[in-house]
């Protein structure tokens, strides 16, 4: 009897543009663990970009638990959202993710996305054992906008924008 291919555990070393995309449209409501307050930290971009494409994305973080961060009361832990989520974001060291996937099963979630650089396969494997689907060491802002062409107008890859300083002459 042959296994559904999204039954199957992921070898998160690469992902299909279909895979991705498939995960980003079946995700309405999100929480993002370890989102910043601060305006200049990437969770903050990467939640106001989300909510601008449609998303619906909760702040968990324990620092702020209890303010309001771009429209969204912010929450201690993701037992303390007080409704469903499809997709947990993970902002937090690699080291870190094993409690929060363990907290992303018991509330029902459908996908654990790991941001850039974070990067847990026993945790991932916990997931995908429960039912989840897995993305690891990506982003998805930058996923969205790779897979829904708004990259290919920014400059991305042609050295047009670039991290690196300019050499002066």
């Amino acid at each position: 009897m042959a296994v559904a291919a999204a039954a199957l555990p992921h070898r998160h070393d690469s992902y299909s543009d279909e895979y991705l995309r498939d995960v980003l449209r079946s995700v309405r409501t999100i929480a993002m663990v370890g989102a910043s307050t601060n305006w200049n930290r990437p969770s903050y971009f990467v939640m106001k970009y989300l909510q601008a494409k449609g998303f619906r994305v909760i702040p968990v973080n324990p620092t702020a638990a209890g303010q309001e961060l771009l429209g969204e009361k912010v929450y201690a832990s993701l037992s303390d959202v007080p409704e469903s989520v499809d997709m947990v974001d993970i902002f937090r060291c690699s080291d870190q993710v094993g409690p929060i996937v363990d907290e992303a099963i018991k509330i029902g979630a459908k996908v654990v996305w790991m941001q850039l650089t974070v990067r847990n396969d026993k945790a991932a494997a916990k997931a995908e054992a429960a039912g989840l689907r897995v993305v690891m060491n990506r982003c998805p802002k930058i996923e969205f906008g790779r897979l829904s062409g708004e990259l290919s107008w920014s400059g991305v890859n042609s050295e047009i924008i670039s991290s690196k300083r300019r050499r002066l002459i």
